[in-house]
Protein backbone atom coordinates (compact mmCIF):
# COMPACT_ATOMS: atom_id res chain seq x y z
CA UNK A 1 0.00 0.00 0.00
CA UNK A 2 1.48 3.37 -0.99
CA UNK A 3 0.59 6.93 0.63
CA UNK A 4 -2.19 8.92 -1.23
CA UNK A 5 -1.36 10.07 -4.27
CA UNK A 6 0.30 13.94 -4.62
CA UNK A 7 -0.31 16.42 -7.41
CA UNK A 8 2.76 18.00 -8.52
CA UNK A 9 5.13 15.51 -9.07
CA UNK A 10 9.06 16.00 -8.41
CA UNK A 11 11.05 16.69 -11.30
CA UNK A 12 14.48 15.75 -12.28
CA UNK A 13 17.37 18.16 -10.76
CA UNK A 14 18.12 20.87 -13.11
CA UNK A 15 20.97 19.76 -15.44
CA UNK A 16 22.25 22.54 -15.72
CA UNK A 17 23.08 22.25 -11.85
CA UNK A 18 27.00 21.86 -11.55
CA UNK A 19 27.13 20.11 -8.28
CA UNK A 20 27.98 16.94 -7.90
CA UNK A 21 24.79 15.09 -8.46
CA UNK A 22 24.00 11.41 -6.53
CA UNK A 23 20.48 9.68 -7.53
CA UNK A 24 19.56 6.50 -5.56
CA UNK A 25 17.43 3.76 -7.28
CA UNK A 26 14.83 1.05 -6.92
CA UNK A 27 11.94 -0.61 -8.59
CA UNK A 28 9.38 2.32 -8.27
CA UNK A 29 11.01 4.89 -6.20
CA UNK A 30 8.54 4.32 -2.78
CA UNK A 31 10.75 2.43 -0.47
CA UNK A 32 14.44 1.52 -0.67
CA UNK A 33 15.22 4.77 -2.76
CA UNK A 34 13.19 7.12 -0.98
CA UNK A 35 15.08 6.14 2.45
CA UNK A 36 17.91 6.31 0.27
CA UNK A 37 17.73 10.01 -0.57
CA UNK A 38 16.51 11.07 2.55
CA UNK A 39 19.55 9.41 4.54
CA UNK A 40 21.89 10.54 2.02
CA UNK A 41 20.69 14.19 2.19
CA UNK A 42 21.51 14.13 5.60
CA UNK A 43 24.85 12.79 5.62
CA UNK A 44 26.22 14.98 2.59
CA UNK A 45 24.45 17.80 4.65
CA UNK A 46 26.33 16.59 8.22
CA UNK A 47 29.59 16.37 6.03
CA UNK A 48 29.42 19.89 5.03
CA UNK A 49 28.77 18.92 1.10
CA UNK A 50 25.16 20.25 1.20
CA UNK A 51 26.30 23.29 -1.66
CA UNK A 52 28.54 20.98 -3.54
CA UNK A 53 26.21 17.93 -3.93
CA UNK A 54 22.72 17.60 -4.82
CA UNK A 55 20.87 14.18 -3.96
CA UNK A 56 17.58 13.00 -5.77
CA UNK A 57 15.99 9.47 -6.34
CA UNK A 58 14.28 7.40 -9.05
CA UNK A 59 12.81 4.09 -9.82
CA UNK A 60 13.43 1.84 -12.80
CA UNK A 61 9.81 1.37 -13.35
CA UNK A 62 6.85 3.54 -13.78
CA UNK A 63 4.48 2.06 -11.65
CA UNK A 64 4.19 4.41 -8.79
CA UNK A 65 5.12 7.80 -10.79
CA UNK A 66 3.33 10.69 -8.78
CA UNK A 67 2.61 8.93 -5.58
CA UNK A 68 4.40 9.49 -2.10
CA UNK A 69 6.76 6.74 -0.26
CA UNK A 70 5.18 3.71 0.74
CA UNK A 71 3.63 3.83 4.41
CA UNK A 72 6.50 1.64 5.29
CA UNK A 73 9.36 3.80 4.55
CA UNK A 74 7.14 6.90 5.56
CA UNK A 75 7.04 5.23 9.39
CA UNK A 76 11.03 4.34 9.32
CA UNK A 77 11.81 7.71 8.32
CA UNK A 78 9.81 9.42 10.94
CA UNK A 79 10.70 7.34 13.68
CA UNK A 80 14.29 8.29 12.45
CA UNK A 81 14.11 12.02 12.03
CA UNK A 82 13.85 12.15 8.79
CA UNK A 83 11.75 13.94 6.51
CA UNK A 84 9.01 12.44 4.51
CA UNK A 85 8.08 14.33 1.87
CA UNK A 86 8.51 12.35 -1.27
CA UNK A 87 7.11 11.69 -5.09
CA UNK A 88 7.92 8.86 -7.47
CA UNK A 89 9.80 9.61 -10.46
CA UNK A 90 10.92 7.19 -12.86
CA UNK A 91 14.56 7.50 -14.24
CA UNK A 92 15.30 8.43 -17.58
CA UNK A 93 18.16 8.51 -20.51
CA UNK A 94 18.32 12.57 -20.04
CA UNK A 95 18.40 12.33 -16.38
CA UNK A 96 21.17 10.25 -16.60
CA UNK A 97 23.59 12.56 -18.45
CA UNK A 98 23.03 14.91 -15.37
CA UNK A 99 23.86 12.23 -12.69
CA UNK A 100 27.39 12.10 -11.53
CA UNK A 101 27.10 8.54 -9.12
CA UNK A 102 23.96 6.04 -9.24
CA UNK A 103 23.59 4.16 -6.07
CA UNK A 104 21.34 1.10 -7.36
CA UNK A 105 19.45 -0.95 -4.37
CA UNK A 106 20.35 -4.50 -6.29
CA UNK A 107 21.98 -6.03 -8.78
CA UNK A 108 19.00 -5.39 -11.13
CA UNK A 109 18.25 -1.98 -11.18
CA UNK A 110 22.00 -1.66 -11.42
CA UNK A 111 22.11 -3.73 -14.69
CA UNK A 112 19.52 -2.15 -16.17
CA UNK A 113 20.23 1.68 -15.29
CA UNK A 114 24.37 0.43 -16.82
CA UNK A 115 22.21 -1.17 -20.22
CA UNK A 116 20.90 2.66 -20.76
CA UNK A 117 24.31 4.27 -20.41
CA UNK A 118 27.66 3.90 -22.84
CA UNK A 119 30.52 1.75 -21.56
CA UNK A 120 32.50 5.37 -20.60
CA UNK A 121 29.70 6.34 -18.24
CA UNK A 122 28.98 3.10 -16.81
CA UNK A 123 31.39 3.31 -13.73
CA UNK A 124 29.17 6.22 -12.46
CA UNK A 125 26.56 2.87 -11.50
CA UNK A 126 27.04 1.37 -7.77
CA UNK A 127 25.43 -0.56 -5.64
CA UNK A 128 24.55 1.58 -2.05
CA UNK A 129 26.20 -1.54 -0.17
CA UNK A 130 28.99 -1.71 -2.30
CA UNK A 131 29.98 1.29 0.47
CA UNK A 132 29.33 -0.79 3.46
CA UNK A 133 32.53 -2.81 4.54
CA UNK A 134 31.04 -4.83 7.03
CA UNK A 135 27.77 -5.67 4.57
CA UNK A 136 26.04 -9.12 4.54
CA UNK A 137 25.49 -9.16 0.93
CA UNK A 138 25.29 -6.96 -1.80
CA UNK A 139 22.26 -5.92 -1.97
CA UNK A 140 19.07 -4.48 -0.05
CA UNK A 141 16.14 -6.76 -0.40
CA UNK A 142 12.75 -5.11 -1.37
CA UNK A 143 10.54 -4.78 1.81
CA UNK A 144 7.15 -4.25 -0.49
CA UNK A 145 5.84 -7.09 0.40
CA UNK A 146 7.21 -8.06 3.46
CA UNK A 147 6.46 -7.18 7.62
CA UNK A 148 7.76 -3.74 8.45
CA UNK A 149 11.11 -5.13 9.96
CA UNK A 150 11.96 -5.20 6.37
CA UNK A 151 11.40 -1.31 5.85
CA UNK A 152 13.71 -1.05 9.22
CA UNK A 153 16.21 -3.09 7.67
CA UNK A 154 16.85 -1.49 4.77
CA UNK A 155 17.22 1.96 6.75
CA UNK A 156 19.80 0.13 9.30
CA UNK A 157 21.58 -1.43 5.69
CA UNK A 158 21.08 2.37 4.12
CA UNK A 159 22.83 4.43 6.82
CA UNK A 160 25.59 1.45 7.31
CA UNK A 161 26.69 2.52 3.96
CA UNK A 162 26.74 6.09 4.69
CA UNK A 163 30.33 6.63 5.72
CA UNK A 164 31.18 5.05 2.63
CA UNK A 165 29.03 6.66 0.28
CA UNK A 166 30.70 10.24 1.98
CA UNK A 167 34.07 8.75 1.26
CA UNK A 168 33.47 8.19 -2.41
CA UNK A 169 31.52 11.46 -3.28
CA UNK A 170 34.36 13.41 -1.73
CA UNK A 171 36.61 11.00 -3.67
CA UNK A 172 34.95 11.89 -7.11
CA UNK A 173 34.87 15.66 -6.29
CA UNK A 174 38.23 15.51 -5.67
CA UNK A 175 38.86 14.35 -8.92
CA UNK A 176 36.56 16.47 -10.52
CA UNK A 177 39.03 19.46 -9.29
Amino acid sequence: MTSELQIDPVRAPDPTDARFHVCVVCTGNICRSPIGEQVLRRAVEEAGLADRVVVSSAGTGNWHVGAGAHDGSVRVLAAAGYPTDHTARQLTRSDLAGIDLVLAADRDHRALVKRMLTEPERDKVRLLRDFDPDADGDEIPDPYYGPHQGFVDVLDMTEAAMPGVIDEIRRRLADRG
